[in-house]
């Protein structure tokens, strides 16, 4: 064997998403391309907003190609992250200044620097399920095991009570994904204030800080005037990871942030880890150019309308076949409850009429799967009929 055993595992359980993803492009060479209705990434179909192009033209022509393409500091461009920093205290009332914010490779490559930096072998690491299944794989990157709360069902809020008695000596961090991926539920300021209580109680009986990871990269998609809590501002031990990937859609780029106040139990002694952390995990530094470019693109609004337009059509027309699915708050995600008991028959069953629909049982939930509605208007158009064909299968209606 030439791959290490812990390797060995991680390929065993390889991106249920992934393999579902490039399944849809063999299916695509079958039965062609329009007759495959692909709902398992989230890969955002929204144009990228006309500011980035302007942005991307403009620094190319006026900026020194020495400077777009070459190193900067570890963590990135000091006039970028003074820009991250201003904005996020003019939102959220926060006192950041640039040496709080380091540029990441996406909301996943800072949640790396962060268990790199953090654990130790048997370390742990709290999610609430329905949880991003890569938690997993990222936590154990770095010897840490995950500990799963179980789910509140049907509501998918957080399980509070569950986390209590899951917290033990041994648990770094809690990580939260507000708005939720897979379930679109938005978690409310009261809910927050209720978390920091926990593990303010938690803090206090180990003598050892509970860091809050913040994960939000759908923090913009939030419908209906919802808006969404910036936890840091409530719980001081947080660390805040934000991705440009969905609001600019710009998963490609892979372009985010990081940011740690102050106020943050060990400071002093954490950034310089998460920077170093950084340029060992051969990251180096965050992608130039699209530092600079989001840099200019803080405040470009997200096309919600892109992102409602879909979740209205498709959330009317599947629940009047008889489907089960969740009403999001925010993200672009429905959670369909199998209409059997085995859900990964449902799938399959999708297969049929090609669509690609995403298991949760890797998200800590089974008996669900997730479709992703951040796909063009007129795909959901077309698909309709394959829906009612799977609907008509289960007898739902």
């Amino acid at each position: 064997m030439v791959i290490s055993k812990n390797m060995e595992a991680l390929v065993a359980g390889s991106s249920v998403i992934r393999k579902l993803f490039e399944e849809g492009l063999e299916m695509a060479k079958v039965v062609g391309k329009e007759n495959v209705y692909d709902f398992s990434l989230g890969n955002p179909a929204s144009p990228v907003p006309k500011k980035v192009g302007e942005e991307i033209a403009r620094i190319l022509k006026e900026e020194p190609l020495g400077k777009v393409h070459g190193y900067m500091p570890n963590a990135g461009f000091p006039e970028v992250r003074e820009k991250v920093a201003k904005s996020l205290n003019a939102r959220f009332g926060m006192g950041y200044d640039g040496g709080d914010i380091l540029m990441s490779v996406g909301a996943a490559g800072g949640m790396n620097c962060v268990f790199r930096a953090m654990l130790n072998p048997g370390d742990e690491v709290i999610a609430f399920a329905p949880f991003f299944g890569e938690y997993r794989n990222y936590v154990a990157n770095y010897g840490g095991t995950l500990t799963v709360v179980p789910p509140d069902i049907p509501a998918f809020q957080l399980n509070l009570e569950a986390l209590e008695s899951r917290i033990t000596e041994k648990t770094r961090a809690v990580i939260v994904n507000n708005p939720n991926n897979p379930s679109g539920v938005i978690y409310k300021e009261e809910t927050i204030q209720k978390l920091g209580e926990v593990l303010a109680k938690a803090e206090a009986k180990y003598g050892r800080p509970v860091y809050v990871i913040c994960d939000e990269p759908y923090r913009e998609l939030a419908y209906g005037g919802k808006t969404v809590p910036y936890i840091p501002k409530y719980i001081k031990n947080s660390i805040y990871l934000y991705s440009f990937s969905k609001t600019l859609s710009l998963p490609g780029e892979r372009i985010g942030y990081l940011a740690l106040s102050k106020e943050a139990e060990g400071h002093e002694e954490l950034m310089p880890a998460l920077v170093c952390a950084n340029r060992i995990l051969g990251y180096v530094n965050a992608p130039s150019l699209f530092q600079l470019v989001v840099g200019e693109c803080l405040e470009e609004p997200v096309d919600l309308e892109f992102y409602d337009r879909n979740r209205k059509l498709l959330y009317e027309k599947l629940t009047g076949m008889g489907f089960s699915l969740t009403d999001p708050e925010g993200a672009f995600y429905f959670l369909i409850k199998s209409p059997v008991p085995d859900e990964e028959v449902f799938v399959n069953k999708a297969k049929e009429f090609h669509i690609l629909l995403v298991n949760t049982k890797s998200f800590g939930l089974p008996g669900y799967v997730r479709l992703a509605y951040c796909v063009s208007y007129d795909m959901i158009e077309r698909s309709l009929g394959a829906f009612e064909k799977l609907a008509e299968a289960f007898k739902l209606g």
